[in-house]
């Protein structure tokens, strides 16, 4: 009589502990559940921030680029200039010349309220690096400072360089011989910066295209003037 108490009592004993188990089980599956859904939701607020950014980075870069444009110049002595085809992100954008004189002050007022009005956002997403990517970055950012340093001393030299930088970044095949000692750097990147990396690369080579036609432009303005004065 006494074991078959002591059985019956081990026996409610073992059912309360299974059910206290199950239900520690479904709490705990519920938990997980949530924090997978959160999981995506961080995913993409930092895909949307990541957006962000480079939209302002382009933003600034567009603003700059009509701020140096020889169509801006143009527009102080009512000189006719060209449309310009300005690509940031992959996308085109033209950039149209004015042409009525004395007009420059107030383009450049609304150039630099909207460059002031950019620069107030901050955006901001940082990436998880160890220390092995830590030193990749570093050893990336100073290889393209030094390049970018050496623009005006030979700009072609430093283009050809650059787009053996970039090619060292893309999958496909690059038009150009790459730098296979640069891709190895980058490759020991955090993925995040990868794509950074890449992106800037395309800004400097973009921003070097641009300087080059406006200075091609400049020189033929001269040559157009020196002909008239002569002809005179």
């Amino acid at each position: 009589m006494a074991q078959a108490k002591i059985n019956a009592k081990m026996n409610d004993a073992s059912k309360g502990k299974f059910t206290r188990t199950l239900s520690m089980a479904d709490r705990s599956g519920q938990l997980l559940e949530s924090l997978d859904q959160l999981e995506m939701r961080v995913e993409a607020l930092r895909e949307e921030a990541t957006a962000m950014e480079q939209e302002r980075e382009c933003l600034i870069e567009m603003i700059q680029s009509i701020r140096n444009s020889q169509e801006m110049r143009s527009v102080c002595d009512g000189t006719p200039s060209v449309l310009r085809d300005h690509r940031c992100n992959g996308k085109h954008i033209n950039i149209i010349s004015t042409f009525i004189s004395g007009e420059r002050e107030e383009l450049s007022l609304t150039a630099s309220r909207l460059l002031g009005r950019t620069l107030t956002v901050s955006i901001s997403v940082d990436t998880i690096r160890n220390d092995q990517q830590e030193e990749a970055l570093k050893k990336a950012t100073a290889i393209i400072d030094e390049i970018a340093g050496k623009v005006l001393e030979d700009m072609e030299e430093a283009r050809k360089r650059l787009q053996a930088l970039h090619a060292a970044c893309v999958t496909d095949a690059p038009p150009v011989p790459l730098d296979q000692k640069f891709q190895s750097v980058v490759i020991s990147c955090a993925l995040e910066d990868q794509k950074k990396i890449k992106r800037r690369l395309e800004t400097l080579i973009r921003n070097m295209d641009n300087a080059e036609k406006t200075i091609k432009m400049m020189d033929n303005q001269k040559v157009d003037h020196s002909s008239l004065t002569n002809g005179k």
